[in-house]
Order: C-alpha cells, then structure tokens, then sequence
C-alpha cells in the first residue's frame, strides 16, 4: 500500500477527517467522516483505465442532510420504522418523522448527518467513531459506534461496524454507497446487471413499511435469482416498483446464518467489464435504484445527478424490525457487541 493521505474540511458540526488509501496498483478509496462515508472509489475497467464508481459530491460539506445520503453510515437504525414508534422492555419510544409517516435512517439528524471521528488509521485502514448520546433521535442508551474500512491490494474494500450501547436500544447499519460500475457521472444503471442469492423479498405497504411476510420472487420484477438488466422490470405495474417509483425493497437473504459472510450481490456492467461482489453476515439486502437522486448537490462532474444514476446495495436488518417478531432481533443490551460486516469485491 502506498502512504494514506489525510486532508480536513472544516464545517459547523466540526473538522472532517478525509482520508485516501491507495493500493500499489494506484486504485484507491477517498472515505470522509462526515458521516463515515465512502465519496470516491477508483478502480480499473476491463482496458485497466481507472474510474471512480462511486456517486459522490463536489463539495464534502454537500454530505450534511442531502437527501440521497450518499455514500453514508445511516444510524441509529438504517432504512424505515413505521409511524416512528416502537416499544422495547415495555417502554414505547418515538422518533422524528422524516420519510412520509415515517422515521427513516435514524432521524434529521442520523449518523448520516454527524462528523465522526477518525480514532485510528493506517495505509490501508481508517477507523472512524460516533458517540450517539442517550435520547439523540428518541433512541434509548449511550451507542458508541465504529466504522472500520480496510483497502486491499485485491480492490476489495471491507467495512466493519461496530456498537456498544449502556442501555438496551435498538441498531441497525449499513452503507449507503450508490455505485455505477461505468463512472460516477456516466447516466443511467438500467444496462447494468443484478444478481442477488435471494429467493424471497418483503413487500411493502404504500409508505414503503414491510408487511411483516416474506414473498417468493419467483415470477415477478423482483427476481434477480439470475444476473438480469435493472431496467428490464423497473416500469413494469407491480406494487413494489409503483410505491417506489423503481425497486426500493429488501430482499432476504438465502442461507443467512447468525455471524457467517458471505456473497450476496454481484453487480455487472457490461460495458466497462467491472464487476462488484458484495458480500455480508447480514439477513437483508435492500436494493435502492436512486429512484429520487435529482436535485441531488453538484456531483463531482459539477451536475446533479438524475434518477436511477447509480443504484445502492444496503447489507442490513430488516426495516421495521423492532416492530415485527418475526424478523431478525434488532437489540442491542449492554453487556453485547453489535457487529457486522459488508465488502465490497471490484473484479
């Protein structure tokens, strides 16, 4: 690996640590702590020429509250909790309403929209931490959090996520990448290809809220058992894609087990010949095909992007969880370790 380089941008909430990793073959990662985010991903097409692959802004100040909350750590619980309310031991605690009824990403002021801070680095890892304060967002108990990402020689980028808490809450992490497999600035995904090891999705109601049971994907837009197109179904009239003006769901993930990775996602482009394989111990992949990314901040190109540009790929719980028996538990006590992990495999 070559030297890690660390610049800072100064903003309200705090200096924001950005730091550059580069392996020796020049490909390189540019993550900011302003969100623990992930803002530049270069790596080379089937020709070797670098590109950057990951959607991200001009400007690292453009990160706070930007609506697509590209590239970041969502928290306190990533992804939707219906009406922003759920009880936990009893005690029923609510939470800011920010996405239609409700609470998305942990709230306005999520760990999407806070400076973390950067703890420890190297020439191929930055770990960056958050200390969630009791209440913050409505959430119960003091949440220490840390986001360790690794740069390999291989162009695989690993993100380790990390929580103690001092009170039993709720979590839920993940990254909030939107990757286009062509160049951050080069238009619509819809050519390239998905394939997930899932053979079951959770519909949702209008508000995007899962309905509590796992449905087969089996003759309907939402198989990608096999590497399909993601245009090919994305206008087809299906509940899933009419609420979410484009695939917004999480899939359940095959063989799931408690603790054990594996490779979940694999996303294609047939015109640069890259390949990304994510891999993950968690019980969910939300797939969310940037269905609102206009009006988004000046990109790195100096445009906003458009709808569709890039398509995210959120390893995760299930939304709603703490709502639902049924799903994977989503407390956390004190005593316990919440820890999770999500690669990101460039071929």
């Amino acid at each position: 690996m070559k030297p890690a380089e660390i610049k800072y941008a100064d903003s309200d909430k705090g200096r924001i640590a950005i730091v550059t990793l580069v392996n020796d073959k020049g490909a390189k990662v540019v993550l900011s702590a302003l969100g623990a985010g992930i803002v530049e991903v270069w790596v080379p097409d089937k020709n070797g020429e670098l590109a950057d692959v990951v959607l991200g802004y001009a400007n690292p100040l453009d990160y706070f509250a930007d609506g697509p909350c590209a590239g970041k750590v969502p928290g306190r619980y990533a992804n939707r909790i219906a009406k922003g309310h759920f009880t936990l031991d009893g005690v029923e605690y609510s939470l800011p309403i920010n996405n239609g009824p409700n609470s998305l990403h942990g709230g306005p002021e999520g760990f999407q929209n806070q400076v973390w801070t950067l703890v420890e680095n190297t020439d191929s890892t930055a770990v960056f931490e958050y200390v969630s304060a009791d209440g913050e967002m409505g959430y119960p108990g003091k949440l220490t959090v840390t986001a360790t990402y690794e740069w390999s020689e291989s162009n695989e980028l690993r993100l380790k996520l990390e929580a103690v808490t001092d009170k039993p809450t709720v979590v839920n992490l993940t990254n909030h990448a939107y990757w286009n497999l062509s160049g951050h600035n080069a238009g619509s995904i819809f050519d390239h290809k998905l394939q997930l090891k899932a053979t079951t999705y959770l519909p949702t109601d209008s508000t995007l809220v899962p309905e509590g049971v796992a449905v087969a994907v089996e003759g309907t837009p939402m198989d990608f058992t096999s590497p399909k197109a993601i245009g090919r179904d994305i206008k087809v009239s299906f509940p899933a894609l009419e609420f979410g003006k484009g695939y917004d769901n999480c899939w359940v993930i095959d063989e799931y087990q408690p603790g054990r990775k594996q490779i979940v996602a694999v996303l294609s482009d047939p015109k640069s010949g890259r390949v990304l394989e994510v891999s993950t111990d968690q019980p969910g992949v939300q797939v969310y095909t940037g269905n609102w990314l206009a009006g988004s901040p000046a990109n790195k190109a100096g445009r906003s992007y458009d709808d569709y540009d890039g398509v995210a790929i959120e390893c995760q719980n299930f939304p709603d969880a703490p709502n639902v028996e049924a799903f994977p538990s989503a407390v956390l006590r004190p005593g316990e370790k919440y820890k999770r992990h999500i690669n990101f495999q460039f071929k």
